[in-house]
């Protein structure tokens, strides 16, 4: 099964925003009001997922401070993290909840080298079946860290505010219809994502909400 086009740098995002824009007029309408989209990529690997589990339902300047923690530590690979164990994972500000998550995903084992040549649906499979991974960090890490041009977290509440603005929809999508809705953008959907993204920072400006 092949994983599909790899975005590695401005010129793919902007080679997706252009078919995007070809094919689905809204976007085009989106693009004129965002401008240039962000490349966001960032690394992979073990850090990047404990540091989305760090950031999960707290402020990013407690996810700042305990990552911070963590770091001063040397906590920050699998071995460390299982050696050194709850306790000073709480001494790094993590709650009972994170320390769970922070141990089942140093234990799990993942090779994250492979999964940067796995279909997408193994990436989420493989990433969700970890204890504190849901689908919405598996889909992120796919798009972002892995660099998959295909994907779309059709569960994140800011794109379908986003879709429901830019598309006039009677009300914010579900789920679902945003995934079905999103059919139609493939095999862009990772940057139909970005301006998604982009396009709800300006539609909200443009209502004086910060």
């Amino acid at each position: 099964m092949s994983i599909g086009r790899i975005i590695t740098g401005d010129a793919d995002v902007a080679e997706g925003a252009d078919w995007l824009a070809a094919h689905v007029p809204q976007f085009a309408t989106a693009l004129a009001a965002t401008g240039p989209l962000p490349l966001r990529l960032r690394a992979d690997g073990f850090d990047a997922l404990i540091g989305a589990i760090i950031s999960q339902q707290v402020s990013v300047a407690s996810a700042n401070a305990m990552r911070a923690k963590m770091d001063a530590a040397g906590l920050t690979h699998e071995t460390a993290i299982l050696t050194a164990g709850e306790e000073a994972l709480r001494a790094a500000g993590l709650s009972r909840q994170k320390i769970r998550y922070a141990l089942a995903l140093a234990e799990a084992g993942i090779d994250y080298t492979a999964l940067r040549e796995a279909p997408g649906a193994v990436v989420i499979e493989t990433l969700t079946a970890v204890p504190g991974v849901g689908l919405w960090t598996a889909q992120i890490y796919a798009m972002f860290s892995l660099g998959r041009a295909d994907i779309l977290p059709q569960g994140d509440l800011a794109l379908q505010e986003a879709a429901k603005i830019l598309f006039d929809l009677p009300q914010r999508p579900k789920p679902k219809q945003l995934a079905e809705m999103a059919q139609d953008w493939s095999p862009w959907r990772s940057v139909a994502a970005r301006i998604l993204f982009s396009y709800y920072r300006v539609a909200k400006q443009r209502e004086g909400i910060s």
